[in-house]
């Protein structure tokens, strides 16, 4: 499948659709909206993919993964500890929402970002070596996630050409999203 805004299932091209609510552009961010309505399908998907996989979807991992999902932005592990504090009274220690972090990567279920030192969630289960695209929004702070068969066959025609062993092929790209960008022209 080749749809091009296809966001769930295995291995496919897919980005977030974002016909953004312009109507409410100064009162909320359309990417907040998205997560926010994603979240409760996108939480039971996870449950899901880790019993299907024989992994443990412990409390504390799934308050961490629901932390991630309680904003569109990449949040830290000390902003995920404040928001579990925040939801439970307790405050949890680094090196416990660093495991979970951890956990939640190596299932798929989060990606970290290099370049701001953070995490999001992730709806949708990349393999290990899927490329992902990530569209930074500088303005609002929103991230989207893009990926493409041909933009992998390209980056493992570069890697092999090169004979290179990469531990992740992420790629960051910043700039102003299709929301943004429309509410500010």
């Amino acid at each position: 499948m080749s749809d091009p805004h296809h966001t769930h299932g295995p291995r496919h091209d897919h980005a977030h659709d974002h016909a953004h609510d312009h109507a409410n552009a100064h009162t909320h961010c359309a990417h907040q909206a998205e997560h926010a309505a994603r979240a409760p399908e996108a939480l039971a998907a996870a449950a899901l993919h880790c019993s299907d996989q024989g992994l443990k979807l412990t409390p504390i991992r799934r308050a961490v993964l629901e932390a991630l999902y309680a904003t569109h932005r990449p949040i830290s592990a000390y902003d995920a500890i404040d928001a579990l504090a925040a939801a439970t009274g307790k405050r949890e220690a680094p090196v416990t929402v660093y495991r979970a972090l951890d956990f939640l990567r190596a299932a798929g279920l989060a990606h970290k970002l290099e370049s701001r030192n953070a995490y999001i969630a992730c709806p949708f289960h990349h393999m290990n070596d899927e490329p992902v695209v990530f569209l930074i929004c500088e303005r609002c702070g929103g991230v989207d996630e893009a990926t493409s068969d041909p933009l992998a066959r390209a980056l493992s025609g570069l890697i092999d050409s090169h004979g290179f062993s990469p531990r992740q092929r992420v790629i960051e790209v910043q700039g102003a999203c299709a929301h943004c960008r429309t509410t500010s022209e």
